[in-house]
């Protein structure tokens, strides 16, 4: 009898668990991956030379065949510090959906990537919320206008032996000196 009552135990948490969406800062070890890149100040008691806005397109699915029929895909946004000597500065990384409605915020606090350094995150095949027309809205900074960090997101799906994946390139909308 105490058998079945932990196996019942254990399978109510088991579907507790399962029911839970997954937490998308946090990695297979259960830690947040951007607590490392956060920094205690706003972006601008930080950076006061230069700040942009980048719209990145993603497509959380596309159509097949028709309108009627889509492919849903795994998207990965990708922010990379291309300067080998100095840091960027993010405020946001807000992903909308194909109507403009906020979906997500995947940032409360400002974070900073190192020189070289990269982040990642994954919007995953099964998460319809985006749409055909989802994006991601990044603000960031930086202390030199020179600095050329590459925003970019990778698509990819496969369905038995057929698979689909392309490239997404950011682009400026509001550059700020």
């Amino acid at each position: 009898m105490q058998n079945i009552s932990k196996l019942i135990l254990a399978l109510i948490i088991i579907s507790f668990v399962a029911c839970q969406p997954p937490q998308q800062n946090v990695d297979s070890k259960g830690q947040d991956i951007l607590k490392k890149h956060e920094v205690n100040k706003s972006m601008e008691d930080i950076v006061n030379e230069f700040q942009d806005t980048i719209y990145v397109p993603i497509y959380s699915d596309i159509y097949s065949q028709s309108k009627n029929v889509s492919f849903l895909l795994t998207a990965t946004l990708s922010i990379r510090n291309t300067s080998m000597s100095d840091s960027i500065y993010i405020e946001a990384i807000d992903y909308y959906n194909t109507n403009g409605d906020l979906v997500r915020k995947y940032t409360d606090n400002t974070l900073f990537l190192k020189p070289l350094e990269s982040i990642d995150y994954v919007v995953d095949e099964q998460d319809e919320s985006g749409g055909t027309g989802a994006n991601f809205i990044i603000i960031w900074g930086a202390k030199n206008d020179k600095i050329k960090p590459i925003f970019e997101a990778v698509m990819i799906s496969t369905q038995g032996q057929q698979g689909i994946s392309f490239v997404t390139q950011g682009v400026s909308i509001s550059r700020r000196k």
